[in-house]
């Protein structure tokens, strides 16, 4: 009996630590189910905050959306037609001025409204003057009129002109607009006279002489990465003064960082160039010479991956971004690696004639997934700070992946 008591002794032992073990097991397993509940919890509340975060986005993309069209109305409202008509007559009055040497030439650069003067008659005097001295002038280089003619590009992309020894603006006037030069690199005259050729005819302007008195103040672009209606709505002083925007933009907006489409972002684009480089508007710089070397406009535009994946683009030498605005959105060509066109398109339910833009100006709290597999949702619970930057979901994460 003795010997038995002794053998039971160690069962009994072991057996409080046993069942202290099984109860902190028990506590351990009732944590971890409350551990996962609270996270099942919080994960609902997270999603249900950025449901109701890209709901308030949404609006406030509708709110942007109707300001820029009640400035882009105040613009039209403000800006100044000065219609003319080119007729027969005109023309005709045109080939006898050109005999008169620079007097008579000075009268076509005055006729054409293209010179910028200033007011009064005080300014009138002094741009009179500007004028008989421009076209005495002739093809001297760095001679930039005030007018929206690139000088020194019209010679350089002209040879012909240049060894005329003729200015670049009264050429274009009395023979190149005819013959369908481009005055400037920030102003496209096939792409004008395609979009306004009824009132063209009408008129007898030559393209960009319809800009300047007509068509700027209408709401019509240079340009298809110029957007007249995107540009004055940026800014209210700008829609109030009724400015010629691409005028603005060559003088002063591009370096107050103004952008001049949606599809240009003109800090994005500053960063992926040299300071030195910096001089000039940053469209300009893209259309010259950053496209060619694979700088970005946005971070949703690869100039090189277009290219790569669209062979027939790449074999016609046409800037990329142009032909996307122009035809590849609409085709439902994806504009680089981020961003998939079709998919947004069906997203939306609607078809739009350029997805990017619309996922840029709102679109991209209409939809739950821009790209497949991508939640906007679950990314903005991620990074809440888009709802103070203004980015879209996808823009910040091509920028984040750009570092």
């Amino acid at each position: 009996m003795a010997g038995n008591e002794k053998t039971a002794q160690p069962a009994q032992a072991i057996h409080p630590l046993v069942d202290k073990a099984r109860r902190v097991a028990e506590q351990h397993r009732r944590l971890v189910a409350d551990l996962a509940r609270a996270e099942g919890e919080v994960a609902v509340t997270r999603a249900s905050l950025a449901v109701a975060l890209s709901a308030a986005l949404a609006g406030r993309a509708r709110r942007e959306g109707e300001a820029r069209q009640a400035l882009v109305a105040l613009h039209r409202k403000a800006a100044r037609s000065r219609p003319r008509r080119r007729n027969r007559l005109a023309r005709g009055a045109e080939r006898l001025l050109l005999r008169l040497g620079a007097p008579g030439r000075t009268v076509i650069l005055a006729r054409s409204g293209l010179w910028a003067a200033g007011g009064g008659l005080r300014g009138r005097l002094s741009a009179w003057r500007s004028m008989l001295n421009h076209v005495r002038g002739g093809a001297a280089a760095g001679a930039q009129p005030p007018a929206l003619i690139g000088h020194d590009f019209y010679l350089q992309h002209y040879p012909d002109v240049a060894s005329l020894g003729t200015a670049p603006l009264l050429h274009y006037l009395t023979a190149g607009a005819a013959e369908g030069r481009t005055p400037h690199p920030l102003f496209d005259p096939h792409f004008y006279a395609a979009a306004n050729a009824a009132d063209l005819a009408a008129t007898g302007l030559s393209p960009l002489e319809h800009f300047v008195r007509l068509g700027a103040a209408q709401g019509r672009d240079p340009h298809p990465l110029f957007s007249v209606d995107w540009y004055v709505a940026q800014r209210q002083d700008l829609a109030a003064a009724g400015v010629n925007a691409l005028a603005h933009y060559l003088d002063a907006g591009w370096r107050e960082g103004l952008s001049p489409h949606p599809l240009f972002d003109p800090a994005y684009y500053d960063a992926q160039i040299a300071a030195a480089e910096r001089g000039t508007p940053p469209l300009l710089h893209y259309l010259t010479a950053g496209w060619r070397a694979g700088l970005k406009p946005h971070p949703l535009f690869d100039p090189a991956w277009y290219l790569e994946r669209n062979a027939d683009v790449a074999a016609s030498g046409q800037e990329p971004l142009t032909h996307y605005v122009l035809a590849g959105g609409l085709e439902g060509r994806d504009p680089s690696g981020w961003f998939v066109s079709r998919h947004h398109q069906a997203a939306r339910g609607l078809r739009v004639v350029n997805p990017l833009v619309d996922y840029l100006t709102g679109g991209a709290w209409q939809v739950e997934e821009p790209r497949p597999g991508f939640s906007s949702a679950a990314y903005l619970a991620s990074h809440p700070e888009l709802a103070e930057g203004g980015l879209t979901p996808l823009e910040h994460w091509a920028r984040r992946s750009d570092r």
